[in-house]
């Protein structure tokens, strides 16, 4: 309150006297509570007017204006400078008694009329006062009681070349105030200190909700007597608080106050609970967070939560989580991508999948639906090491094989999540949506190509075939071998002519310990003339490299499962590609929610494989934002958004069928 009257004091005096003695009596009295002294100003005041202005003195009508603080007002009440034309002809000081002027200009932002009020709240009387020698200003002071009433609405209008304006935005906010202004004469100007507006990160970062069920594609697809089993499925990376704290040079562009996990943890949180999915795929979870708050929280609101800890000396991992009203868990699956003894497999990231059975809401009767395979995992970061990523992912693709597989051989439908630190245009990206690629001689860090380009490198590291020793257990079409289609029982039968192809081998050739000998029957050794000898190599060869299941000679890595992207990884109306993250202020697509679909026949040429939907439909998915829309918030993380990866969310639709 003092600081509100002294400054507007100080105001007054600027026209009246010189500039020493002004600093001189703001001096002296700053600081001190004065009642009586303050009542005597005012009414000194009120017998001067401005009768006794010089006419040289006089401000032109366009420069007059007021302020008018009242009483009347409600709570949030703001401070008001209007023209008041109408005291151009009329020098009297009126009172303002329970009454408001009729016609009010805007002089200041709401922020700042909100923070005058606070100020000027406790003065002790209402009165009118004009001031000399800059404009005609009416201030009506708030009365003791309180009292408020009602008011009708208010426009303010700045009038920024007004010395004495920018004065009283000296009083709006303590905190853009200096505790003192520098000792200097003082002029026509006053010094003034913006108030500093705060980023609206909620508008800034807004995403909207993409209703993909009214395309025409997917109503072919759907029958309005189908009934659907809609759930939503969130993939997050939630940045562990160990994480941040042995990196904290990635983030020098965030305050230290929003990177604390007390104020992570209730955003996190409450953007969870907000989205409310059915199924959370979460990935960089610290283990002592999760089971001491993570796992209780997520149990109150309807999960079941499962857990896999990175192997080694790491302290966060993956989770999944789903509601207990939605699914039941037929199997899980937790991976270890760590094998001793291999380099392409020696580091610490994990994964899981589960199979779980949808539950349907009583009342339809004889009815049912399919089984759903959800994945989640954490890929190695580390942009040279393409040739582990991509072993990582093959292990994850055999587990999901062996989960998702059916007694029939076919697949149910597959959801696969997580960070897989590969961006849109990399071969390992190609590899899960294609099913196929051709990694032999390939440069380690083109598989994740995007992250850092070391083209310019003269030796770097290229991928060999085999990827993987055969004692792994998996072969290059990511099954594991002892879950391939088995042999057929029952004694083969090959023709003569497929025989004889091989009655001069080494094995031909030796006489069995077990054959009776008889003379001239069995003694005699079989020899082979120079073009059968060149025959039988060429036959050995190619039965050599078919017959040992999971050699990958040909340096070419498959998968059957049908996978394709929620997202597109563009921004059509921005015209600029969609990112989930931003290390060192660079935005990049690494995470993804990968679901079944169904290919359809690719023209000729196209190498690109195309999908449709299949028993697993996409209804819709929460957009992403550009590059350049992060930066307006100052990255990732920020005040709005409490990790360094934005969240995924989609909802699907599974056909429910009779039974």
């Amino acid at each position: 309150m003092t600081d509100a009257f002294f400054t507007y004091r100080k105001n007054v005096l600027l026209a009246k006297s010189p500039s020493t003695q002004i600093e001189g009596v703001f001096a002296a009295t700053r600081g001190r509570s004065v009642p009586e002294e303050q009542e005597a100003l005012l009414q000194q005041w009120l017998e001067e007017g401005v009768g006794n202005l010089p006419a040289s003195e006089s401000v032109p009508a366009a420069r007059k204006a007021s302020v008018t603080l009242t009483s009347d007002w409600l709570e949030g009440s703001e401070l008001l400078m209007t023209s008041l034309s109408d005291l151009n002809t009329s020098l009297e000081v009126t009172r303002c008694a329970d009454q408001q002027h009729s016609e009010l200009n805007v002089l200041a932002s709401s922020e700042l009329q909100d923070h005058a009020v606070v100020e000027l709240a406790r003065l002790p009387s209402e009165e009118t006062v004009t001031i000399a020698g800059s404009a005609l200003w009416a201030a009506v002071v708030p009365q003791t009681d309180h009292q408020t009433a009602g008011c009708a609405g208010i426009n303010v209008e700045v009038l920024n070349d007004d010395p004495a304006v920018l004065a009283w935005s000296l009083a709006c906010d303590a905190e853009t105030v200096p505790p003192v202004l520098p000792a200097r004469p003082i002029e026509d100007t006053v010094p003034f200190y913006p108030v500093p507006t705060e980023v609206p990160y909620h508008e800034i970062l807004w995403r909207d909700w993409e209703d993909l069920s009214v395309q025409p594609c997917v109503l072919e697809q759907v029958s309005k007597d189908t009934p659907l089993f809609e759930f939503r499925v969130m993939s997050y990376n939630i940045l562990a608080q160990d994480l941040v704290e042995q990196g904290l040079d990635l983030y020098v562009h965030c305050h230290p106050d929003i990177l604390n996990w007390s104020y992570r943890l209730p955003n996190l949180l409450q953007e969870i609970q907000h989205w409310d999915p059915d199924v959370l795929c979460l990935q960089e979870v610290q283990e002592n967070h999760y089971w001491e708050q993570l796992e209780p929280t997520f149990k109150e609101m309807g999960f079941a939560c499962f857990y896999k800890r990175r192997t080694g000396t790491k302290t966060d991992g993956c989770a999944v989580c789903y509601k207990r009203s939605r699914f039941q868990l037929i199997s899980l699956s937790p991976i270890e991508y760590f094998r001793p003894g291999l380099d392409v497999l020696n580091r610490d990231n994990v994964g899981l999948v589960l199979l779980l059975q949808p539950v349907l809401p009583e009342g339809l009767g004889l009815k049912a639906v399919t089984p759903l395979c959800v994945a989640n995992t954490h890929v190695l970061f580390n942009p040279r090491r393409g040739d582990i990523k991509l072993a990582q992912v093959a292990l994850l693709l055999a587990e999901i094989d062996k989960i998702a597989r059916t007694a029939e051989g076919s697949y149910y439908p597959v959801i696969l999540c997580g960070d897989l630190n590969s961006v849109p245009d990399s071969p390992l990206y190609k590899f899960i949506r294609n099913g196929e690629l051709s990694y032999h001689g390939m440069p380690a860090w083109k598989v994740v190509s995007g992250q850092e380009d070391f083209s310019q490198k003269l030796y770097s590291r290229k991928l060999l075939a085999p990827l993987w020793p055969s004692s792994l257990g998996v072969t290059d079409k990511c099954q594991y071998v002892t879950l391939c289609q088995p042999k057929k029982l029952g004694r083969r039968e090959y023709s003569r002519d497929f025989l004889l192809q091989f009655r001069f081998c080494d094995a031909a050739c030796e006489r069995p310990r077990q054959l009776v000998f008889l003379e001239g029957v069995t003694d005699a050794k079989p020899v082979a003339s120079a073009r059968e000898r060149s025959s039988l190599t060429v036959v050995l060869k190619r039965h050599n490299s078919l017959s040992f299941l999971g050699k990958q000679c040909s340096g070419v890595i498959q998968h059957g499962l049908n996978l394709t992207s929620v997202y597109s990884h563009f921004l059509p109306q921005r015209g600029r590609p969609e990112v989930t993250t931003m290390p060192m202020g660079l935005g990049a697509t690494v995470d993804y929610i990968f679901y079944s679909a169904e290919p359809v026949e690719n023209k000729a040429g196209e190498c690109r494989r195309l999908y449709k939907d299949g028993a697993l439909k996409l209804l819709g998915r929460l957009s992403l934002l550009s590059e350049d829309v992060l930066l307006m918030a100052n990255g990732l993380p920020n005040p709005f958004c409490s990790s360094d990866h934005l969240c995924l969310l989609a909802s699907f639709g599974l056909e429910i069928s009779s039974l």
